[in-house]
């Protein structure tokens, strides 16, 4: 699984969650799963859920097709 993929699908999705005062960083990539970090405004949002599985989550298969899923992480 090629990691720079999946960074340069997450600077695309930066640039929304930046618009509303939030962000996220990459913590790991394990078996298909990556594990984000939701900062800023994203972190005690109530829609974090629908924006990583929505929005996130599709744009990082988009760029890897092999990953499974997004979870966010602490």
């Amino acid at each position: 699984m090629k990691n720079e993929n999946i960074e340069k699908a997450l600077a695309k999705v930066r640039v929304g969650l930046q618009q509303d005062g939030g962000d996220l960083e990459l913590v790991s990539v394990e078996d298909g799963v990556v594990k984000v970090r939701l900062k800023g405004a994203c972190a005690g949002c109530p829609m974090s859920q629908m924006t990583l599985a929505n929005f996130v989550e599709r744009e990082i298969k988009k760029a890897a097709p092999e990953v499974k899923r997004v979870e966010a992480v602490i």
